[in-house]
């Protein structure tokens, strides 16, 4: 008999040991379940598209920003947040679909204007990030600069257009005819075409202009511009993702191209004054975390505009295109390409 109640003592202190491990595991599975420091949650991590409306380096630039921000604010691709990169290739059709695609996204970010105009009519209850848009309020995207509004806000690439005008007259003085590549359904293009008519007299430059649709009309687009003194493009998705072609012609014709985009000087573009655009992508992303942070809406948060704009000068191109570019201005660039 005392050894029956031996036995019965060590069967319910095994009982009890087994419960305390039980207790333990149980414990220990639910901080881990926990979140961490940025907030994001372990098994459901953070889901975020990004969607772009074509393929080109100042728009990487903006997506990779972007990235890099949320990633210095905590949040680990793959374990707190994973990304949806879209790339709609100019093709409107694909950005709605791209749009359509994101319905259960805990945040998007639209690169560019196109996109951000697509994404916003789609999902005007997310939570939405725009970057590199020329005129938000211009393209109907937020109420004003100060308080966007609704569910969006983001960062502007709106260039000054009376400086980039300032800058052809300083390279190329004699210059008197402007040749306007835009393409014509991008409403950040439009906008941009009439400020640049706008001030073009007071520099005493004239204005012709010539439109495509796609890129692989910038060629016959920048044939259809003759007698012109200079090349000018904005902030214009279509022509840049061509803008190989349109080098093309300014070398063949011996005509300068002046650019609103930095990384295009690295493609053959003679001078930009522009924005850095992966500065701008990190200030996106940002202020995504910040958001993200506080919660609140997006469209509380005003949107960014673009101010420490930089001279990129290609040397060789300007030489093909039969330019000297004047030291003065070869000493304010920021990129010279030799």
């Amino acid at each position: 008999r005392p050894l029956i109640e031996a036995q019965a003592v060590g069967e319910e202190v095994m009982k009890r040991l087994l419960g305390l491990l039980l207790c333990v595991a149980l414990a220990m599975t639910a901080c881990s379940s926990g979140s961490d420091s940025s907030g994001a949650s372990a098994e459901k991590p953070l889901q975020i598209g990004i969607a772009q409306i074509v393929d080109h380096p100042s728009l990487n630039a903006l997506r990779d920003g972007f990235i890099e921000a949320m990633t210095a604010a905590g949040y680990v691709e793959g374990k707190d947040v994973v990304y949806d990169l879209k790339n709609a290739a100019g093709d409107q059709v694909t950005l709605t679909n791209i749009a359509s695609s994101f319905t259960d996204k805990d945040l998007v970010v639209a690169i560019a204007t196109p996109t951000a105009i697509t994404l916003a009519q789609a999902l005007p209850n997310t939570p939405l990030f725009f970057a590199g848009v020329t005129d938000p309020v211009g393209a109907g995207l937020v109420d004003s600069l100060d308080a966007p509004g609704g569910m969006i806000t983001g960062t502007s690439d709106m260039p000054p257009i009376a400086d980039q005008l300032a800058l052809i007259k300083e390279i190329t003085p004699d210059a008197a005819t402007i040749g306007l590549l835009y393409t014509s359904g991008e409403v950040n293009s439009q906008i941009q075409a009439r400020m640049v008519a706008e001030a073009a007299p007071a520099l005493g430059l004239s204005v012709r202009e010539a439109t495509v649709t796609a890129s692989s009309e910038v060629r016959q687009g920048a044939e259809s511009l003759t007698g012109v003194d200079c090349y000018f493009v904005g902030t214009d998705n279509t022509i840049i993702s061509g803008v190989e072609a349109l080098v093309a012609v300014a070398e063949e014709r011996k005509v300068p191209l002046y650019v609103s985009d930095p990384d295009s000087i690295d493609r053959g573009a003679m001078a930009a004054l522009a924005v850095d655009y992966h500065a701008q992508g990190v200030q996106t992303g940002q202020m995504a975390a910040q958001f993200l942070a506080d919660g609140g809406k997006p469209g509380d948060i005003p949107v960014a505009v673009a101010k420490d704009l930089q001279v990129s000068l290609n040397l060789q191109a300007a030489e093909r295109m039969g330019v000297t570019i004047p030291q003065s201005v070869i000493d304010t660039a920021v990129k010279v390409v030799r």
